[in-house]
């Protein structure tokens, strides 16, 4: 059993991974967000109600945990840094944050080379979070997943510097990854991966 924090855990993509590791964990889940009267727990979870930028809220939420998820939009670049910061405070090393596919332009034209960030500067955020984690000294693992589409667990896991053999991926397929890299610490460690369906 793990302690797990999952911070943007009213998110879509939070959502899924909170669900996941319920159903398929026995993993104690930490949800952090800023409306957390929103949620409603089990008896697996407590609730922490913060703003990422805060370090005093980020400091209470990160003690004591086993792994960091971070899948939020927005500032990502400084969203980053202060949650990289605060890990390090905490002496927590396990980071798994979901960035976004194209942001090492990556995407073939024949997937949609539009998607790419030369092309799409509202990536930039999302290329600066990456480059904050990977100057870490932290455990982490980046995620850069496709569009999201419903569906079952079914995809396929660039490393960076492959290309991209689609656009799309399940939520339920990055929950599936975000859960197998939790259970294990080396699952694509100091990795940026990218998801797509197969």
């Amino acid at each position: 059993m793990k302690k797990v924090l999952i911070v943007g855990a009213t998110g879509t993509i939070g959502g899924a991974v909170r669900q996941t590791l319920l159903n398929e964990t026995d993993n104690q889940l930490t949800l952090f967000a800023r409306s957390a009267n929103r949620l409603k727990t089990s008896e697996r979870e407590s609730v922490i109600a913060g703003d990422v930028t805060k370090d005093s809220d980020l400091d209470k939420a990160i003690a004591g945990q086993d792994v960091v998820f971070v899948a939020l939009s927005g500032s990502l670049g400084r969203f980053a840094q202060k949650i990289v910061a605060a890990m390090d405070r905490n002496k927590v090393s396990r980071l798994l944050f979901i960035t976004s596919m194209g942001i090492y332009d990556e995407i073939p034209a024949s997937v949609g080379a539009s998607g790419n960030l030369s092309s799409n500067p509202v990536l930039r955020t999302y290329r600066e979070a990456a480059d904050v984690v990977e100057a870490s000294d932290l455990n982490y693992t980046l995620i850069r997943p496709g569009w999201f589409t419903g569906g079952p667990v079914d995809y396929e896991i660039m490393k960076k510097g492959e290309p991209f053999g689609g656009h799309d991926v399940s939520i339920n397929s990055i929950a599936d990854f975000v859960k197998n890299a939790i259970v294990d610490n080396d699952y694509y460690a100091h990795d940026s991966v990218g998801l797509n369906a197969k």
